[in-house]
């Protein structure tokens, strides 16, 4: 069966999670309050982390600047995994093999955390028991997966190396993690959300946080001037909200991975799947009421810095047709990830000056495990003052030698661009179709213009409201992207994704 890629292209991207759950809706932060503990991000993390603060009697307020679960938490692959890709002998290797047993035993018992919540509270999200593999097609991997395999098994992982896997191409080596699984992550959430606004924790939603004060404690200020005293905040936004002290905004970047959700003619082997090598290749199926979707996942670039990103779709299209009979793709959708710079995410207190003030970011692709081992250290250091993973996660640790080298290359990657576009060339004239966007020179300013399908021209001022960069057109997901720190803008100039605050400034011609 040919497939009308074109026709696909006709409608938006849009998220399974998303599309098979009914939204559950609170309300705009309308006055000031006073809590115990604000948790900015309405996202897995921040849910959790309610869920856990909750069973310790304290009620913490979550704000969240669009719409709960619909960020990286409704765009995600939902691989519940502590397999993160070739990890466990690199930081064995490069930091310490008591840093590798924490990062093992914090995603192993999320694992089991996870289905210990929803077994508990009764919650039916599709978890189902899988193993992980990640599996290689060549040569100059095969050693590294081996070591792989010694690393995880010697931390207790159940690892298994392997030369087959059960999908219908062959590779030359694979490492196996037994009892890992995966699971419907809306349907996992929204239950634990109408329970705790049930024991009278407060979710406000359209209500960005866009500064915080500091005196006696802290005031978080949100967009429409409403504000937040609070003794403790947990920074769950993904990407840090308020990220200059601590410096965060130089070793965090963004990249952007894609997905397809494919009906297959041929029945799905079980199993979830990634690929050592680039291009990357992520695999898992999904039951749809009585349907199977395969969803195939990859193509993952630095935001703000792909060509055409339809093309990654393209891409993921086109190798579901080399592997797989594809007779429909029903769903396809891209996700934003906050990469480190020594693959480790950042959990714990936000600087050494700000202890009340904690973080978690950075999981990489890996957010699933990550974002219930955060949950489980914050609460453990709000309530016990310690955390048995709190070392390996810490966002002041000491590993200057394993990251100095990727801190230098990224902040000169950041810096490149950053002057790339103040001195491109722009022409001063341009023609915009229907569904084109181009950016062009008015008055010796940038100006960013998209005409949308009715004929209406929208222009924006191209410079990012984070630190002055300058945005370029995400033609897959129509929006003004950063290339420097991962900011997204609407074509109309609302802020999408952070670390930006303020949207863009609107321009009339």
């Amino acid at each position: 069966m040919s497939i009308d890629i074109q026709k696909i292209f006709q409608n938006p991207p849009q998220s399974y999670w998303i599309s098979s759950t009914s939204p559950c809706r609170h309300p705009m932060l309308t006055e000031d309050i006073k809590v115990d503990i604000a948790i900015i991000g309405g996202g897995i993390t921040g849910i959790l982390t309610a869920y856990m603060l909750n069973q310790h009697g304290i009620k913490p307020a979550i704000l969240e600047a669009d719409y709960i679960l619909k960020g990286t938490t409704g765009h995600t692959t939902a691989k519940i995994t502590s397999q993160h890709g070739l990890i466990y002998h690199k930081i064995k290797n490069q930091i310490s093999e008591e840093l590798a047993k924490q990062y093992a035993e914090a995603n192993e018992t999320a694992i089991k955390m996870i289905e210990k919540i929803a077994t508990e509270n009764r919650i039916e999200c599709d978890y189902v028991p899988q193993s992980a593999y990640i599996y290689t097609q060549q040569d100059d991997y095969v050693n590294k997966i081996i070591k792989e395999t010694e690393a995880a098994s010697a931390l207790g992982i159940e690892a298994t190396y392997l030369e087959e896997i059960p999908l219908p191409f062959s590779v030359k080596a694979a490492v196996r993690f037994d009892n890992q699984a995966q699971f419907h992550p809306l349907k996992f959430l929204i239950p634990l959300v109408r329970k705790l606004v049930n024991d009278g924790v407060q979710i406000f939603e359209q209500s960005r946080v866009v500064d915080i004060e500091r005196d006696y404690n802290y005031t978080l200020i949100t967009g429409n001037g409403k504000k937040v005293k609070a003794d403790k905040i947990i920074i769950a936004s993904h990407y840090p909200c308020y990220n200059k002290p601590g410096l965060y905004f130089t070793r965090i970047y963004t990249e952007r991975s894609y997905v397809i959700a494919i009906k297959a003619k041929e029945k799905y082997p079980g199993g979830m799947y990634i690929s050592a090598e680039e291009p990357a290749r992520s695999f898992r199926n999904q039951q749809s009421d009585n349907d199977e979707l395969v969803l195939i996942g990859g193509e993952h670039h630095k935001t703000g810095q792909g060509e055409d990103t339809n093309k990654h779709y393209e891409a993921l299209m086109e190798f579901a047709n080399e592997t797989f009979t594809v007779e429909d793709i029903p769903y396809r959708w891209s996700t934003q990830d906050c990469m480190t710079l020594d693959d480790l995410p950042y959990v714990g207190r936000f600087t050494s000056k700000m202890p009340d003030i904690y973080v978690a970011t950075g999981y990489g692709k890996w957010g699933m495990t990550n974002s219930m081992a955060s949950a489980m250290i914050l609460s453990d250091l709000i309530v016990k003052g310690i955390s048995p993973w709190e070392e390996v996660y810490n966002p002041l640790r000491k590993t200057i030698t394993a990251s100095a080298k990727n801190f230098v290359v990224e902040n000169l990657n950041v810096a490149d661009k950053l002057i790339q576009g103040k001195i491109s060339p722009l022409p001063s004239e341009v023609e915009i179709q229907p569904g084109e966007a181009k950016v062009f020179e008015t008055d010796g300013q940038r100006t960013g213009g998209y005409r949308d399908e009715r004929g209406i021209l929208h222009l924006v001022d191209t410079t990012c409201t984070h630190m002055g960069c300058e945005l370029n057109w995400n033609s897959a997901e129509k929006s003004w992207d950063c290339p420097c720190h991962g900011s997204r803008f609407t074509y109309d100039g609302h802020v999408i994704e952070g670390p930006a605050v303020k949207p863009l400034n609107t321009q009339k011609m």
